[in-house]
């Protein structure tokens, strides 16, 4: 894949972050979305081969949008400097469920994997599979090869505190403070060009197929 062109859209639009410029370059968006879908396709083929859940999921339902909703925010830029997809079964983007996330950036390059912003009683009932499977849990994140793609948990918005309802001297606390059980493994933009870039993804995700299918265990108890 030739993503440097990508990755050039999105640094000028980083820099002209406005409906104006964005009318002007609308064709070029177009170009770099076109490929970017058609990325995300052969992302889906290819976790589908070890992932049964990911075999009907549409490349449609998972890219993210380019538009911002600033209605809440103070900060009222139109666009997102990125583009985004989450592969996941029941409902790709919207999906409760752990999947599989790419993000293309030209502030810094990344996939993703597990379960973002897990609605309240999911996180509860998340964190009680944590402590009740720790053992189960620490085989897969020590695992050799999951451990040297994936050092740590996602911590933003993480508690200060064990939550209620939990022993503060449990073995692995912080894992309880969690409010997003997701790992990330940060990827050179340089790679993009690779002729073997979705396989090179593909097998990262593949990697971390066994906590996916740990969280989702749960996950599917609850929703």
């Amino acid at each position: 894949m030739q993503a440097t062109e990508i990755i050039q859209f999105l640094s000028a639009l980083s820099e002209n972050n406005n409906r104006e410029w964005f009318t002007e370059n609308k064709k070029w968006f177009d170009k770099c979305k076109k490929e970017f879908d058609q990325l995300s396709t052969a992302l889906i083929s290819k976790i589908a081969e070890f992932d049964d859940d990911i075999k009907n999921v549409e490349a449609s339902e998972c890219v993210f949008r380019i538009y911002r909703d600033v209605r809440f925010s103070h900060d009222k830029t139109p666009y997102k400097t990125h583009f985004g997809v989450f592969v996941a079964s029941a409902g790709g983007r919207k999906s409760q469920r752990g999947g599989y996330y790419l993000h293309l950036d030209p502030a810094g390059c990344f996939v993703g994997v597990g379960v973002w912003c897990p609605q309240p009683n999911l996180l509860k009932a998340l964190r009680k599979s944590v402590y009740d499977n720790i053992d189960e849990l620490n085989e897969i994140r020590f695992e050799k090869n999951f451990a040297s793609k994936f050092q740590n948990f996602f911590e933003e918005d993480k508690l200060k505190t064990v939550p209620a309802g939990f022993p503060k001297d449990f073995a692995e606390a912080e894992l309880l403070k969690l409010k997003h059980y997701l790992v990330e493994y940060k990827f050179d933009a340089a790679l993009l060009d690779s002729d073997d870039f979705v396989n090179k993804i593909s097998d990262i995700f593949k990697t971390a197929y066994p906590f996916n299918k740990f969280l989702n265990y749960t996950v599917d108890e609850v929703i």
